[in-house]
């Protein structure tokens, strides 16, 4: 790190270079909020929250410690593990139909929307309609409305509005918030986007609907990862012209968006941005930052946002010292890579499982297979959890460097132990390696165990294997010897 270039610190900024934009920003106005209906959801930026809780009547224990909340998760365990093909949920709520209340149905969307059973949702609501308790509320549509947003069910999310007008309901902000973030899931980004405006638009004419910061968060996170300027400084604009107060979130979003397409400049701009509203980074602002700098291999600026990280009230977490090996490994300064290492476990950090694939992929991308090698052999001997993405991890080292047999004895082992659950990600990655390594006996082998283990690939997959044939034999002619020279040195270092 040279002195000549000021450190980052989170009271002065020294930002190289500021594009140009068609609008300068001017102070934010700082005026109070109007609170949200009781009805609606409180959310925060990118994190859906629960409305207050209104919990049934339940047995009392004269020497329960337990909370409501508590209480209430350990029912909804209770019911999904207590429900399957044979046994439908309908017939489990109906078994604790005496306890079962709102906040027990809003848990419940949560848990069924982490998996591939988002039609149960709409069962458990169905059920919810024909208790006496249920009262048609705001909150309830909003939170169906964002789990089949998250599951790409657009039409789904879109008739769960209708009938909420249907049955009494009046719109709010936060009902239009999910739909906005339902549209924005759909595959047509720029359909979504256009959809999304037009709903903004609308709101700014509803006085129960008007804009909150939640809505300016998500569209302004949208068109930054659309690389979409223009329209993330118009929302500015429009976001200073208006009552509502911009926060951490607001610019952490923005600064992510833009750090992970490489566009640097931008994010800086919105750095300085967040500096002159008077908002201090904080871990997430950090993080963002180290991660882009790092993936542009901007190491100097990485290390000083690292600096003045150690230097300001917040801590690095561990998210901050993985991207840091990854991204000096990928630069191929594995001396660099070990020394984060090193540092990290000296301040008292436990590296988890990432920590551990971040290694192995930075071993990887140095010609250091067999050192790669010992950290999974190490991860597979521990009592921790066998992750599949660590298995892919330690494959994919192989295929980079020219191993392809060792990967397939690898994979081999895997799937006769038992250890890894190997899904689909594994046969892609080994399905696109053993592609570009022109390996038909092993691409014909590979076929075979997919159908074995019921794996059915979909347009994607071969999308990309095409793609990597495509790539292969582009560039076999300028890169044989090369791809030679490398696989020698690979097996080299692996029999080393």
């Amino acid at each position: 790190m040279t002195s000549a270039t000021p450190p980052f610190t989170s009271s002065s900024l020294h930002l190289p270079h500021t594009p140009k934009f068609t609008y300068i920003s001017t102070p934010f106005r700082a005026l109070t909020r109007h609170p949200c209906p009781p009805s609606t959801i409180r959310m925060c930026s990118w994190v859906s929250a629960r409305p207050e809780r209104n919990p049934g009547p339940r047995k009392t224990h004269k020497r329960s410690t337990s909370s409501p909340s508590s209480e209430a998760e350990d029912l909804v365990k209770l019911i999904m593990r207590n429900f399957s093909d044979k046994q439908p949920l309908v017939n489990t709520l109906d078994k604790y139909v005496k306890f079962v209340r709102t906040d027990h149905c809003f848990l419940l969307f949560e848990e069924l929307g982490k998996t591939e059973k988002w039609l149960q949702c709409l069962e458990v609501f169905r059920w919810m309609q024909k208790q006496r308790w249920y009262i048609a509320d705001n909150g309830v549509y909003s939170k169906l409305i964002s789990v089949m947003g998250k599951k790409g069910q657009t039409r789904m999310a879109m008739w769960l509005f209708s009938e909420m007008r249907n049955s009494g309901c009046r719109p709010d902000t936060s009902v239009y918030n999910s739909l906005i973030t339902a549209h924005l899931h759909s595959r047509d980004k720029s359909k979504a986007l256009a959809k999304s405006l037009g709903y903004f638009e609308k709101m700014k004419s509803m006085e129960r609907c008007k804009p909150s910061i939640v809505t300016y968060n998500i569209l302004l996170r949208a068109f930054a990862q659309a690389k979409n300027v223009d329209q993330v400084n118009t929302l500015f604009k429009d976001l200073e012209e208006s009552i509502v107060t911009p926060d951490i979130f607001t610019f952490n979003g923005v600064m992510d968006a833009y750090g992970k397409n490489g566009m640097i400049r931008e994010m800086e701009f919105v750095l300085a941005k967040m500096k002159s509203n008077q908002i201090k980074p904080d871990t997430i602002t950090f993080n963002s930052l180290i991660d882009a700098y790092g993936k542009k291999q901007e190491f100097e600026k990485m290390e000083q946002v690292f600096t003045s990280l150690l230097r300001s009230k917040e801590k690095p977490t561990l998210p901050t010292f993985n991207s840091m090996i990854t991204n000096y490994g990928k630069a191929r300064l594995r001396e660099k890579g070990d020394l984060v290492f090193k540092r990290m476990t000296e301040m008292g950090y436990k590296p988890s499982f990432v920590t551990y694939e971040c290694l192995i992929t930075m071993y990887g991308y140095c010609d250091r297979v067999s050192r790669a090698r010992e950290v999974f052999d190490e991860m597979v001997d521990s009592e921790n959890e066998k992750k599949i993405s660590t298995l892919n991890a330690m494959l994919d080292a192989y295929c980079m460097n020219g191993l392809p047999m060792e990967a397939d004895a690898l994979f081999d082992n895997a799937r006769s132990s038992r250890m890894f659950r190997v899904d689909s990600s594994t046969y892609k990655l080994l399905y696109k390696a053993y592609t570009k390594a022109d390996m038909k006996e092993l691409l014909g082998k590979l076929v075979v165990c997919m159908d074995k283990d019921g794996i059915i690939p979909n347009k994607r997959f071969f999308l990309d294997a095409l793609g990597a044939i495509g790539s292969f034999h582009d560039g076999k002619k300028s890169t044989n010897r090369k791809d030679g020279s490398r696989q020698k040195a690979a097996t080299e270092t692996a029999k080393s």
